[in-house]
């Protein structure tokens, strides 16, 4: 059911300083239906006084979020995430508005991550390929930067706008008046209901980074990386495979070939018959 969509929705935190910040934060996801709040190492009280001062009546949301020391374990279990940046950056993805990025997070029954960076200096270009996709908030050009607790509002209000789009298409269909005649016009929420079976089989993004990390080991072994050069290959391999969403199967299958390469490696004495 729609209704719990944005409850799959985790707000995902990475080193925030300001306990103002993260009780404005708590406050305003409180207010629009979101739960799920992630602290990823987080550099201020979030029970502190700043922090409950400026929660008021979300303090809950506060002593329920989740304190954890790495990027993975904040996804642990997400099949989607959304990566925010204040800024272009080199990569090939492009940046999304929320209006058009954020309705992914909610058409497929899965967990899922919207992530945002420190205070000071926004997410970093490792972070940012923990993500699938990256949203960036339209602002004016001569001061585009926007405050924590602000860019979370915008993305919170624009999700709430969403799923009320779905609810009410959903209540459409219970009535009866919108009739699906073909694929191409399918709502939401019965798209939603199409994903059901194929995303359930999407691989996690933590058993991803698993499969990323092994990757780069051998690829590093076997002279494909070279290390002043990894991080940037590892960044064009890991968006091949974020936009093929494979699936804990294939991912298995994967790292089945990488582990054998490993043993190879490993155990077995170099080909001395080539010249």
């Amino acid at each position: 059911m729609n209704e719990q969509a944005l409850a799959r929705v985790r707000i995902v935190l990475v080193e925030p300083a300001g306990g103002l910040n993260v009780g404005a934060i708590a406050r305003v996801i409180k207010n629009m239906g979101l739960q799920q709040l992630v602290l990823v190492n987080p550099k201020c009280d979030r029970l502190g006084e700043d922090a409950c001062k400026m929660a008021v009546h979300a303090v809950d949301i506060l002593e329920n979020a989740k304190i954890v020391a790495t990027m993975p374990e904040a996804l642990k279990g997400c099949q989607r995430a959304i990566a925010t940046t204040a800024r272009s950056r080199a990569i090939e993805t492009p940046l999304e508005t929320p209006r058009t990025v954020l309705p992914w997070l909610l058409e497929a029954p899965v967990q899922s991550a919207l992530i945002f960076g420190p205070e000071d200096r926004g997410l970093s270009n490792t972070e940012l390929n923990y993500a699938q996709r990256f949203l960036r908030i339209p602002s004016n050009p001569e001061y585009p930067v926007l405050n924590l607790a602000q860019s979370v509002g915008i993305c919170a209000y624009e999700l709430t706008q969403v799923q009320q789009q779905l609810l009410t298409r959903d209540q459409q269909l219970v009535a009866g008046d919108q009739v699906l005649t073909s694929s191409a016009s399918k709502s939401p929420s019965a798209t939603a209901a199409s994903y059901t079976n194929e995303e359930s089989d999407r691989a996690d993004l933590d058993h991803l980074e698993g499969y990323y990390q092994q990757m780069e080991a051998v690829l590093l072994n076997i002279g494909y990386l070279y290390p002043h050069t990894a991080a940037s290959r590892m960044e064009k391999l890991r968006r091949i495979f974020n936009r093929a969403g494979v699936t804990t199967a294939e991912v298995a299958m994967l790292r089945g070939i990488f582990s054998q390469m490993e043993w190879k490696l490993t155990f077995l004495p170099p080909d001395t018959t080539q010249p």
